[in-house]
């Protein structure tokens, strides 16, 4: 198989680490790796933990990587949202637990309340109602750069657009947005 361009050909590579291909884990790592790292820092704010979360990606990439379907959306995409689970994974189980300076003792977990995690699930659906309600391209943008990860110059890029026009539809989209949640 020939070098890998980010995005261009994971799909295939996804298709090699399905049938067992030698190196195409490493190859799929070699191409993602960096961008998908740069996510959990992003979601996780913790270098190792962010390490720690790229790691049981790259384990459910490598045994679920037949269930991808290019039919459903790109590759990129999935890898993004499997390093997006296992980061807010890792956050949510690291959110639970309450650290001690007695060594021994394990960290204990403790249930976040319920009332907390109503209003999380409130906001969530405001922030999915308020992002339906923008333009197409304002939320197209906002999700690239939010949940995918992607700069504003890679944005312009794989939109073809110029730069200006993409940070202008990100920019009012977060205003709109903004205004909406407010």
């Amino acid at each position: 198989m020939p070098d890998t361009q980010p995005g261009a050909d994971a799909a295939l590579l996804l298709r090699g680490i399905a049938a067992g291909e030698a190196g195409a884990l490493r190859r799929l790592y070699d191409a993602q790796g960096a961008r998908l790292f740069g996510m959990a820092v992003a979601i996780l704010r913790d270098r190792d933990a962010a390490a720690d979360a790229l790691h049981d990606a790259v384990l459910k990439i490598a045994s679920r990587a037949g269930q991808f379907d290019p039919l459903r959306g790109e590759a990129s995409a999935w890898l993004a949202a499997i390093v997006r689970n296992a980061a807010l994974d890792l956050a949510r189980a690291r959110g639970r637990e309450t650290p001690t300076d007695d060594p021994t003792l394990g960290d204990s977990p403790v249930e976040a309340e319920a009332l907390e995690r109503l209003a999380a699930a409130q906001q969530s659906g405001r922030l999915r109602d308020c992002l339906a309600a923008l333009e197409a391209r304002n939320r197209e943008g906002i999700l690239l750069a939010f949940v995918h990860g992607l700069s504003h110059a890679q944005i312009a890029a794989r939109l073809e657009l110029p730069l200006g026009t993409v940070k202008a539809w990100i920019r009012r989209g977060l205003v709109r947005l903004k205004g909406c949640l407010a």
